[in-house]
């Protein structure tokens, strides 16, 4: 699943590790989150989405939404 996490996170200067801290995972997790070997449980994708006062559409991409925006 594609994310903005990355920018995001960089946008606020914060590192994997400081991310990793306020959302309660390891920063492994944030890592494989970023680099899209990891989807996060909803659980997860919803404090993320809290953090940055962002909806969840707006961070996750679905590779079926992905698809349909190409057509």
């Amino acid at each position: 699943m594609e994310n903005r996490l990355r920018p995001l996170r960089a946008e606020r200067g914060w590192s994997q590790q400081k991310l990793a801290d306020r959302l309660e995972v390891s920063r492994q997790s944030i890592n494989s989150i970023e680099t899209g070997k990891y989807d996060p449980s909803l659980p997860l994708a919803f404090r993320i989405s809290e953090l940055f006062s962002l909806p969840i559409e707006e961070i996750f991409v679905s590779p079926s939404r992905r698809s349909s925006k190409a057509i």
